[in-house]
């Protein structure tokens, strides 16, 4: 499982000319889910990014989580993660997970998220054409794999 974590000064998701969700000061994750993920994955995703600290302390140094500035977060799902670009300049998605076993996993991982914030999380729809904007502070963008966490 992968998951670009964006600092957001405010994001907001947009499905079919509607607003969907929004959000001020906080992260944007983008979530993708491959064939070989399990809840575990979802788990680890979970706590390391509700507690990864990139938010500035009264220092100005980045030092604090989400949680101790009781952010908020919007998850979306994002199958294009998983891209392999290897071969020609049409990006493959095969590694990317199919609905049945993507949407448990995603859900998993946004309850997991909630539980670790103790805080609802706002969301995306899954298979959904969205658009999405943000802030992004700083910027600050990180990518963090769960099939890296050595």
């Amino acid at each position: 499982m992968r998951i670009l974590i964006q600092r957001v000064k405010r994001a907001s998701v947009t499905i079919n000319g509607k607003i969907k969700s929004k959000i001020g000061t906080g992260l944007l994750i983008l979530a993708g889910i491959e064939d070989a993920d399990t809840p575990e994955d979802a788990k680890w995703l979970a706590k390391k990014a509700s507690s990864l600290r990139i938010f500035d302390d009264e220092n100005g140094i980045m030092n604090q989580s989400v949680k101790d500035i009781d952010g908020s977060i919007l998850i979306i799902s994002q199958f294009t993660l998983h891209a392999s670009t290897k071969k020609g300049n049409r990006p493959s998605y095969i590694k990317a997970a199919k609905h049945e076993l993507a949407i448990p996993i995603y859900e998993a991982f946004c309850h997991d998220i909630e539980q670790e914030t103790s805080k609802s999380v706002s969301t995306g729809e899954f298979g959904a054409n969205m658009q999405v904007e943000l802030i992004n502070d700083g910027p600050v963008t990180i990518w963090i794999d769960s099939k890296n966490k050595e």
